[in-house]
């Protein structure tokens, strides 16, 4: 059985276009998110992000898994409408803009950023605008809709949860996808980070602590 993800109204015409496109986001982009997610959680590791960039770097991490997070799970849970689209539009470029400043970040705090690193970048980068892509051309009336305001469209600016939900077990099964493969990871790279960040704090205290003895001494 196909599960109409996205168009509520079905051209028979099209039918096997709608199911292709609808099984690509289901099976493929979403679900691609995970493999490279972890890849670049690898290098965060293997470059020691903790004694470079630090919390910064961690924290921007976290913003940009819920940039791509927060429409996912609306679009997962509500019908596709100019609201849902405007927030797809705004979190795709948000995203790319705290991309930039992730690296700019890496670089300054002297964390090495590999051109393999590189490379997976460019799948987490990519996986937002295909989304975003191929489900305005599911709903393109939506689109068109967005242009013009939403006007003559009384639902075209609330969330409206869907019509025909998704099943449980996809829904569950991408939950702990995002569980095992996303948040987990960043989670223990942040408390990494601010861990090796309070012991650099306690050090440098103890360092002071030891000097001004030393002065103390010397002048006494």
């Amino acid at each position: 059985m196909t599960y109409d993800l996205w168009p509520m109204e079905r051209d028979p015409l099209m039918t096997d276009v709608q199911d292709a496109t609808t099984r690509y986001l289901m099976y493929g982009v979403l679900p691609g998110w995970f493999v490279p997610g972890v890849a670049d959680w690898v290098m965060h590791r293997r470059t020691r992000i903790e004694d470079t960039s630090g919390t910064k770097e961690s924290a921007l991490h976290a913003l940009m898994m819920t940039e791509v997070g927060v429409p996912i799970a609306l679009t997962l849970l509500c019908e596709v409408n100019p609201l849902l689209l405007t927030v797809q539009l705004g979190a795709t470029a948000a995203h790319e803009a705290t991309a930039l400043w992730d690296v700019r970040t890496a670089v300054r705090g002297e964390r090495e950023v590999k051109p393999i690193e590189q490379h997976i970048h460019s799948f987490l980068e990519t996986l937002p605008f295909a989304a975003l892509a191929s489900l305005m051309c599911l709903h393109p009336e939506q689109v068109r809709s967005l242009v013009r305001g939403g006007r003559d469209d009384p639902t075209a600016w609330s969330l409206v949860p869907r019509r025909r939900p998704l099943p449980r077990a996809y829904l569950a099964g991408i939950g702990l996808g995002v569980a095992a493969c996303v948040a987990l990871p960043y989670a223990e790279e942040l408390v990494r980070c601010v861990r090796a960040s309070c012991r650099r704090r306690r050090n440098r205290r103890t360092v002071r602590k030891k000097a001004k003895e030393f002065v103390e001494r010397k002048s006494s």
